[in-house]
């Protein structure tokens, strides 16, 4: 069972310290809030994966990978990404941003679980993978420990991406203080152009 704890943790590792769209939304909360960010954002991922988990179980895997399904998934979650983008942009614009940790945490902190959850689901790779790697993976568990297996592979799953996050959270966070209001607003801009060409390519690509 060892061995399916540390196969999943590797596998995950893999995919999580690839640059995408969490990651970009870490290093921007990371920078406003603090050292939770990252783990925040991951929880919201973890339960996504948790459902994925059941539903690929329960033989969704065949829906999720039918070309109108990537198609939605990716149109749908590009528009979402852009918007995202757009949306970091404004802010920089009507100056809504700060660099007060305190004020950041009474207004926006307990969003960013949701707003992980939405970045899971809007990345049609993040499903695509589920639904390919991911499925023979969870029945690999089940064909060796039944249950118990795919627990394990979960757990060891989602510690690679809440490791990495939280790691990435931190340290961001210990090093906000070398950063001035005009140099976060450049950062911002430049994250925001991140998360708009994830969207734009998501996009073209399901069409």
């Amino acid at each position: 069972m060892m061995a399916v704890f540390l196969k999943s943790l590797i596998i995950g590792y893999s995919g999580a310290v690839m640059p995408g769209p969490m990651l970009t939304y870490t290093i921007d909360k990371s920078i406003q809030h603090g050292a939770k960010s990252g783990l925040l954002v991951s929880f919201g991922h973890a339960v996504v994966e948790l459902l994925l988990v059941i539903f690929l179980f329960v033989g969704a895997g065949k829906y999720l990978t039918m070309n109108i399904s990537k198609t939605i998934i990716g149109i749908v979650g590009g528009i979402i990404l852009a918007y995202m983008g757009f949306g970091m942009i404004k802010d920089v614009y009507l100056n809504k941003i700060s660099l007060n940790i305190e004020k950041s945490k009474d207004t926006k902190q307990g969003s960013m679980p949701l707003v992980g959850a939405l970045l899971s689901i809007s990345n049609p790779y993040f499903i695509i993978w589920w639904a390919a790697v991911g499925l023979a993976l969870i029945m690999s568990s089940y064909a060796s420990f039944g249950i118990k297996g795919i627990l394990v592979f979960y757990v060891g799953h989602i510690l690679s991406d809440i490791s990495w996050f939280t790691l990435v959270s931190v340290l961001i966070s210990k090093t906000r203080r070398l950063i001035n209001i005009k140099v976060y607003k450049c950062i911002i801009i430049f994250l925001a152009g991140c998360l708009m060409f994830f969207g734009v390519k998501f996009f073209i690509s399901s069409i």
